[in-house]
């Protein structure tokens, strides 16, 4: 048994040495793939959050649309006050 090889687990080569784990060197390239996209995601979600918390701060607040007169008589018409002029 003692010349018996595991021919699974070893690759030959032309002059019959044995290369063991031939395939064992380097990354997977899904793995490098998945950590890209990831790090990509995960780089634009910080920026976003960065940006946003950067313009929360530094933007003056947004000014509301004046009412218009029409609009507001109907607004003091609902909460029961009488409209100028009635």
């Amino acid at each position: 048994m003692d010349g018996d090889k595991d021919i699974g687990s070893a690759d030959f080569t032309a002059q019959g040495k044995v290369i063991k784990d031939a395939e064992a060197k380097g990354f997977n390239p899904g793995l490098i793939v998945l950590l890209v996209v990831g790090g990509l995601l995960l780089t634009f979600l910080i920026g976003n959050y960065v940006l946003y918390s950067y313009a929360q701060k530094s933007l003056p607040p947004r000014k509301k649309k004046p009412l218009s007169k029409k609009k507001m008589k109907k607004e003091k018409l609902k909460q029961g006050v009488s409209a100028p002029g009635e």
